[in-house]
């Protein structure tokens, strides 16, 4: 049984397809594609595919990830390109890597975000990133089924910094971009908890809703502070394969051979 692991994206409208919505276009997209999947057993069996840790309903993303396990085998490139064209635009298929190490889930430990904030000047974002930094602790509140949950959002934020908008943007208009690095922990620290906090240590309040997207999701570099590619160990492993067979090879050819064994 094949793994092929998956990147793709949440672009543009595509950002309000829920998980679920998106599994069912996936789904589709398999058969469309007529890839060799594995089933799960059962009285119901389903396609043996993994999500990682779906990025919320309504933000974009361009760090999405999944793995699905094949009957046969498959080029990466080649799956890669047929399911892009089967599933709709803004759900782009960027990336297939064969699954050549263990524990993809356990590599998605933090997520660099980015947050667009549209009639907020650059200067009050910066301000505001200044008291969020500076506090020890920065409590806010989320809705679950269970009621009103406070929590710390501020432990779970390794970076936050204000950058000026885009060049291409109107500068009749202000605008703010926040890029934040946020680790995976429990409860979950998701960008509208730290627009939360934001507001409470800073009062800053966007007039409109941020627009919000996944720049990239890995490990946390511990030292660097940086997110690193959660792919990156399965192509090392491929590259380095063929060259530790080679050298297997070479190893055996120089041996000695045995008496009586010619």
């Amino acid at each position: 049984m094949q793994r092929i692991r998956l990147r793709y994206t949440k672009r543009g409208r595509l950002r309000f397809t829920s998980h679920r919505d998106f599994q069912r276009a996936f789904e589709r997209a398999l058969r469309r594609a007529e890839v060799p999947m594995a089933y799960s057993a059962g009285f119901t069996p389903h396609p043996k595919v993994s999500y990682a840790n779906a990025a919320p309903t309504g933000t974009g993303s361009e760090a999405e990830y999944l793995e699905i396990a094949l009957t046969e085998p498959r080029d990466p490139e080649t799956l890669r390109e047929l399911l892009d064209v089967s599933l709709p635009t803004g759900l782009d298929v960027l990336e297939a890597v064969e699954a050549r190490t263990s524990g993809l889930a356990d590599r998605l430990t933090a997520s660099v975000w980015e947050l667009r904030l549209d009639g907020v000047a650059p200067a009050d974002a910066e301000r505001a990133v200044a008291a969020f930094t500076a506090a020890g602790t920065v409590e806010v509140q989320r809705r679950t089924k269970n009621g009103l949950r406070t929590f710390d959002a501020r432990p779970a934020v390794t970076r936050l910094e204000a950058h000026p908008p885009q060049a291409d943007r109107p500068n009749d208009r202000p605008c703010a971009i926040l890029r934040l690095v946020v680790r995976h922990v429990t409860p979950a620290v998701r960008p509208d908890d730290v627009l939360s906090g934001l507001r409470a240590v800073a009062d800053l309040a966007p007039p409109v809703p941020a627009a919000v997207t996944r720049l990239a999701q890995g490990l946390l570099d511990e030292e660097t502070g940086t997110v690193t590619d959660p792919l990156a160990p399965d192509r090392e492993a491929i590259t380095a394969a063929p060259a530790t067979s080679v050298g297997a090879a070479e190893t055996a050819a120089s041996a000695p051979v045995p008496e009586g064994s010619a």
